[in-house]
């Protein structure tokens, strides 16, 4: 996997005036950790992009920041944009010990063409979009990949259980978790169900009606008019 590597330097302007940096092609930033100074830096935007974009909040990034002679090993923890116009607008890193085991929330990308789905009548449901791992940094994987092939007929089932890693990963989310299923689809059969329902409703009134009109006529004798009660 290639290793993602940004540049940034110290950054002085703070409050409002960033929007200076942002119209010169800079993107303010922080970075932060547990025992560490939290410290305002700046990157250039096209080059903070294309981080963004290969890595997400799940790849690890080497910061060499102006005038310290090692990288800090980062993960991004916020991105925040501007609603109307998708602009970035500030980036929050957050530093992390190489040694220390950290947690996070990973993707689930489904892979594949699942037979099932040749039939109308079956559908995909992913229903769990990121599992909860527990690992080193640089163990965390950047997706969880499933492959769809094996789903040949509803009922189908793939749990949390079901996925494995590699030895040093540990999934913390619960095991009985279902995160894709092949199920039917429903909506043509309960409008049958529920058209059949009325015809049945239907059907059984119109008897009772017949019913209660001939036992009003066995209980009248012939040449009499019943009169209703009072």
């Amino acid at each position: 996997m290639t290793e993602l590597k940004l540049n940034a330097t110290r950054r002085d302007t703070t409050g409002k005036k960033t929007r200076f940096l942002r119209r010169q092609g800079i993107t303010p930033t922080h970075i932060f950790g547990h025992g560490i100074k939290s410290l305002a830096l700046q990157c250039d935007t096209a080059e903070l992009q294309h981080i963004i974009a290969m890595g997400g909040t799940t790849r690890l990034i080497n910061i060499n920041i102006e005038e310290e002679k090692k990288p800090r090993s980062a993960f991004i923890r916020e991105i925040q944009r501007d609603a109307l116009s998708g602009q970035l607008l500030h980036v929050d890193f957050y530093q992390i010990k190489k040694t220390e085991k950290i947690t996070a929330d990973i993707p689930v990308i489904l892979v594949g063409e699942a037979p099932a789905t040749k039939s109308k009548e079956n559908m995909i449901e992913h229903l769990l979009t990121h599992l909860g791992v527990s690992c080193l940094p640089d163990k965390i994987p950047p997706q969880i990949e499933i492959d769809l092939s094996p789903f040949e007929e509803a009922g189908q089932t793939i749990h949390v259980s079901d996925i494995v890693l590699d030895a040093d990963v540990t999934i913390t989310t619960d095991p009985e978790q279902p995160v894709v299923k092949i199920s039917r689809i429903k909506v043509a059969v309960e409008k049958e169900e529920v058209a059949e329902e009325a015809e049945v409703e239907e059907i059984e009134g119109e008897a009772e009606a017949a019913e209660a009109a001939a036992e009003v006529t066995e209980a009248t004798p012939a040449g009499e008019t019943k009169e209703p009660e009072a």
